[in-house]
């Protein structure tokens, strides 16, 4: 991270969970929800800030509530982390192993979240110790997941979908295909796996007697439905359109670049101007028959005075040297972003640019996969 914000102290979480005891296995905005321009991160900021002085307070259902409309407008990591953290104090074990994972997963690498990740992995490992997991598997992405009929996400899920230890019904659903069910038990701390296949609609029978387009008569609400024979298990999905790039971050990398630059090139003047003032007082020195080797009394405060100017230049050419190197860091940050393709969807381990901050500063992290 640059021109750090390091790590917010608090974090919000996704606003997904539709039903009591379900929680949504892939914490997330909702899909329609438009790009996420300047005044809406900073209502997601003021919300935050909000939620920070209230958890601090102790006073977590007003947090929680505040931390729910940040995700909405700025949904990142390190709001799911503040959100499960105040679901954690409110014992609702759900959702804060929800959060908790979401956020462990997508946890940036940073020496200065390393005690933050070290209370999530804490405090998720009691919360689940708590509650059942769902991994459930959909053979046709985009089909929607359900719980109890209550929608979790779209296949394939992220992650694992948390519920009260007993017994679940998972369906899928997808306007090409029949839906799929199937009825499981999970005890409190355990794991149930569930796999969905998904018939295609309107698919011819195979030709061989006895055969049934959807697994045959005898299978009606068996609860899962089987692909059918020959024909295609997952038919291409149309391409989704570009998605209308958010120019903001480039806007505000670019002005820190900027700024940067802008701190080098004041920095190497005013050295510059210090260095000829060092380069007058030695001649003085010498003019008047002193040196700063070992200098005599009469010249010991002019040489002092000497070795602190070039100090002050050291110093200066130091502080010139980062202002350029954080500002070239800046700078390509923002080309990369620019260039960086967009998608409507993106895919697991895809690298994708999250903005973090904390009370005392703020910068983005590139999170994924290489």
């Amino acid at each position: 991270m640059m021109n750090c914000r390091t790590l917010r102290v608090l974090f919000t979480a996704a606003t997904l969970i539709a039903a009591p005891g379900i929680a949504a296995a892939q914490p997330a905005a909702p899909q329609d929800a438009p790009i996420f321009g300047a005044d809406a991160a900073n209502r997601a900021d003021a919300a935050y800030r909000r939620a920070l002085r209230l958890y601090s307070d102790k006073k977590y259902v007003e947090a929680e509530a505040e931390l729910q409309s940040a995700w909405e407008l700025n949904p990142t990591f390190d709001v799911a982390y503040n959100l499960g953290n105040t679901k954690y104090q409110l014992k609702k074990h759900k959702e804060a192993a929800q959060y908790l994972s979401f956020a462990l997963r997508n946890w940036p690498l940073m020496k200065a979240a390393a005690k933050l990740k070290t209370t999530a992995e804490q405090r998720y490992s009691e919360s689940r110790a708590q509650v059942g997991a769902l991994v459930v598997t959909a053979g046709v992405p985009g089909a929607e997941v359900l719980v109890d009929g209550h929608v979790v996400g779209k296949a394939p899920l992220e992650g694992e979908v948390f519920v009260d230890p007993g017994e679940h019904r998972v369906e899928a659903r997808h306007l090409d295909y029949e839906q799929a069910s199937q009825t499981v038990s999970v005890a409190k701390g355990g794991t149930a796996e569930v796999k969905l296949a998904m018939a295609l609609v309107n698919a011819a029978p195979q030709a061989s007697a006895g055969a049934t387009p959807y697994g045959g008569a005898g299978a009606a609400g068996a609860g899962v439905v089987g692909p059918v024979a020959g024909s295609p298990a997952m038919p291409a999905e149309p391409q989704p359109l570009p998605e209308k790039k958010n120019w903001v971050p480039v806007i505000a990398l670019g002005a820190a670049s900027a700024v940067g630059l802008g701190v080098g090139i004041g920095m190497t003047v005013a050295g510059s101007n210090v260095l000829d003032d060092v380069h007058a007082q030695r001649q003085s020195i010498r003019n008047a028959g002193g040196q700063c080797t070992k200098p005599s009394a009469s010249f010991v405060d002019d040489c002092a005075e000497l070795s602190s100017a070039g100090e002050r230049v050291d110093t200066l050419g130091h502080v010139a040297g980062a202002a350029y190197v954080a500002s070239g860091v800046l700078a390509a940050a923002a080309l990369t972003y620019a260039l960086w393709p967009r998608g409507e969807t993106r895919t697991a381990g895809q690298p994708r640019v999250v903005a973090t901050a904390h009370p005392t500063g703020a910068g983005v992290v590139v999170l994924g996969a290489w």
